[in-house]
């Protein structure tokens, strides 16, 4: 099997319901690399855990010389520069460090945990707002609208603005698709969202340092602290990444979880009346079912030998998580969706230097909204199994999940 089959296998749309089979005959080749200028896949945990953790990877395009560049990897599209994990040390961690700042420890200890109580509540109205329904769409309805609903509000952005995201964020999030064959339509429509996005949130800041607020935007616009100041289009690349990526992976990782469930509907009612469970749930599903599939954006800045093969400097790397999550050699029976599971190290958010920058907040965002839907919907089942799947290969996970219900408590 040659790796130009087994990527387009994996990246077809045809088995965006189920690449694991794929995903365990790609095991079998721990580095596979069969054309001249594709990259090289890495399928198995131990293997993509070191490299995750290796300084001679690199997340800078620029450096990517053997085999030319994709359309994965290119330049940002909108005249921005880079975000930081487009970025190596030390401006990577410079400008990580500055948006932490304003997101968690040490300058701001409580500002996720601290959301909790307003989590609760915009999850209540989303079920609340489902009325007397006997058929409710999962993404539609609460879990693309909920994680949305909270970064903006971190961010600052109004919220008669927040519907208008999608129309934005839909051609962004489909132009990080491998599959060429829809690459060079996704790259110029996703381009112009950005462009938009980018738009939209400058109009933003100026407002911002004019009169600054209790969210992100005003905190990146005013940090001065020991690593400086943000410039202004640092701040806007910074705030479109946690736009996309703050919500995006949180919509795959509720809808990927409540599907796991109702596939599961021994686990469902155990967590109905346990919603403390919902902590072991979201961490099992995010190596059972992780919203991010591969990372596609890292390079070798010199030979590496990976599982005896020398991996040549300037070479692409894709990092097969989903994969990884799955190594028999690391999880026992790993095809299994156990919570009670006692080791889930998962690569569920990554690791090292880029490991998920929102992961604390989109734990939460999971735990809240699944412990909330097994308590208050009743019997609930899956009118469509599998369901429809969006087209992204990255960024997996159902376009729409219907489910049927006898009430809404």
């Amino acid at each position: 099997m040659t790796q130009t089959s087994m990527l387009r296998q994996i990246t077809d749309f045809a088995n965006r319901a189920d690449p694991y089979p794929l995903y365990e005959e790609l095991r079998k080749t721990p580095v596979l690399h069969e054309e001249e200028d594709g990259p090289y896949l890495i399928s198995t945990y131990h293997d993509i855990e070191a490299l995750l953790h290796d300084p001679r990877i690199s997340s800078d395009e620029s450096n990517v010389t053997a085999g030319g560049h994709d359309e994965l990897s290119g330049p940002e599209p909108t005249g921005l520069p880079p975000s930081f994990i487009r970025l190596d040390p030390p401006e990577h961690d410079r400008l990580r460090r500055i948006a932490n700042g304003s997101f968690g420890p040490p300058h701001q200890p409580h500002r996720i945990d601290g959301m909790r109580g307003q989590l609760e509540e915009i999850v209540t109205e989303l079920i609340d707002g489902l009325g007397d329904a006997r058929e409710i769409d999962l993404v539609d309805q609460v879990a693309y609208p909920f994680p949305v609903t909270v970064i903006c509000r971190l961010l600052g952005v109004p919220r008669e603005d927040e519907p208008r995201f999608r129309a934005w964020v839909d051609p962004i999030v489909a132009g990080l698709d491998p599959d060429r064959r829809t690459a060079d339509e996704s790259a110029k429509t996703a381009q112009e969202a950005r462009l938009q996005l980018g738009m939209y949130l400058n109009g933003l800041v100026e407002q911002r340092v004019k009169e600054p607020c209790e969210d992100m935007l005003s905190d990146l616009m005013h940090s001065h602290g020991p690593d400086g100041a943000m410039t202004t289009m640092e701040v806007l690349s910074t705030s479109v990444l946690l736009l996309i990526a703050g919500h995006e992976t949180t919509v795959n990782l509720i809808t990927n979880g409540m599907l796991t469930l109702l596939r599961y509907p021994e686990i469902l009612e155990r967590l109905r009346n346990d919603p403390g469970l919902s902590v072991r749930i979201v961490e099992e599903l995010l190596r059972y079912e992780p919203p991010v599939h591969l990372l596609p954006q890292r390079t070798c800045i010199t030979d590496i030998e990976v599982h005896g093969v020398t991996i040549p400097k300037g070479s692409r790397i894709y990092l097969m998580l989903a994969a990884g999550n799955r190594d028999p050699h690391r999880f026992t029976d790993p095809d299994r969706f156990d919570p009670d599971r006692q080791d889930i190290q998962h690569l569920g958010f990554g690791s090292g230097i880029h490991s998920c920058f929102g992961a604390p907040l989109a734990r939460l965002e999971a735990q809240i909204a699944l412990a909330q839907l097994a308590r208050r919907l009743d019997n609930p089942r899956l009118v469509e199994d599998p369901p429809p799947y969006r087209p992204n290969a990255v960024l997996r996970g159902p376009r729409h999940l219907d489910i049927a219900v006898d009430g809404i408590n």
